[in-house]
């Protein structure tokens, strides 16, 4: 089969390799829609998760079941479904300690363009079908079935993480598609302030029609002075990270009351280690708490997720801004996440 592989650290290319095998728990998935991630262009061209040879790229994908293991029981050939991009092996002691995404080790339930090839073949393996595979809703499109496979868990999850309560203000550092997922998910939570951090005016309009209240750039000064003064120099309940880099918790901490807490769904690309300010963290006994982390997977939360899109509580339609038809444009799509051209959310590729 064909895919579109990281070659190695810097240098991507189409290439043959075989199908992948189907296990007795397991099942093979024809992509019908695929969306490249800025989790791929931190992969290939800053060697964030080290050297890759050859490793089909991709985590973003819904699919037609081409083929199932002999012991999977509720997914047939022919039956279109959802993938999450973190498939956890859900009978491992990770999972049962309600770690899913860890099991196997550290981040081990992300398993595409990580462990194993990815999605951007013409075929790809998916472990634990039962677990990890969601039928999709005759309401919603291949491409919006896309969103809901990464951005969507994503940012929802950093709005778990966060803890945010109702009537609480909360800030968003980065308002990509993750952070317009996160805007959506706090605003369904129950706050009441959305202060956002971004520059690019599509994403501003987007945030907006997510519940976003306020704007402001990093281009215009320190994050945190700018937080204080649209408050009148009250501090914010809660953060979520969804952007930046290392040094973006030093204003999340600096804008933080104490018992809050930072919430971090952002993928640290690179850098050896995240800054944290000493005296607004109260000199490490604030009660600011910081958790990051990946989101869970699994068929249960496609489930959830996408009923709220079948169900018109959440238009996942409003992050795409644009749209390939064939295979061999999954290229493209993923030069554009590179790019970030100023009209771009995300691109999605339907697989003709």
């Amino acid at each position: 089969m064909k895919g579109f592989a990281m070659l190695e650290i810097g240098k991507t290319g189409w290439i043959e390799k075989d199908r992948p095998v189907c296990g007795p728990l397991d099942a093979i998935v024809r992509p019908l829609a695929l969306s490249p991630c800025t989790s791929d262009t931190h992969t290939v061209w800053e060697g964030a998760l080290g050297q890759r040879h050859n490793m089909i790229l991709g985590h973003e994908a819904c699919g037609e079941v081409v083929e199932v293991g002999s012991l999977v029981k509720d997914f047939k050939v022919g039956d279109k479904v959802l993938v999450a991009a973190i498939t956890p092996d859900w009978h491992s002691l990770a999972a049962q300690d309600g770690y899913p995404m860890h099991s196997g080790g550290m981040l081990a339930g992300w398993k595409f363009s990580n462990f194993k090839d990815g999605v951007f073949g013409e075929y790809f393996h998916v472990n634990d079908a039962d677990g990890n595979l969601a039928l999709i809703p005759d309401e919603i499109s291949v491409e919006e079935a896309c969103m809901l496979s990464d951005m969507v868990p994503t940012g929802f999850h950093g709005v778990e993480l966060a803890d945010i309560q109702f009537g609480d203000t909360v800030l968003v550092i980065g308002i990509g598609p993750v952070g317009l997922m996160s805007v959506a998910g706090a605003n369904m939570r129950g706050a009441s302030r959305i202060i956002c951090v971004g520059t690019r005016q599509v994403c501003r309009d987007v945030a907006s029609s997510y519940g976003a209240t306020d704007f402001i750039s990093y281009k215009d000064g320190p994050i945190d002075e700018q937080v204080l003064a649209l408050t009148n120099g009250k501090l914010v309940d809660k953060v979520i990270i969804a952007g930046g880099d290392c040094d973006s918790f030093i204003p999340a901490i600096n804008c933080l009351k104490a018992g809050g807490c930072v919430g971090n769904v952002n993928y640290l690309g690179d850098g050896d280690y995240v800054k944290i300010p000493r005296v607004t963290w109260g000199v490490g006994m604030g009660h600011k708490k910081i958790v990051g982390g990946l989101m869970p997977g699994g068929r249960l939360r496609l489930e959830k997720l996408a009923s709220l899109v079948q169900h018109h509580k959440l238009d996942v339609s409003r992050l795409i801004t644009h749209r390939f038809h064939g295979f061999e444009h999954v290229e493209d799509a993923l030069m554009l996440m590179k790019q970030k051209p100023s009209n771009l959310i995300k691109p999605v590729v339907i697989v003709d």
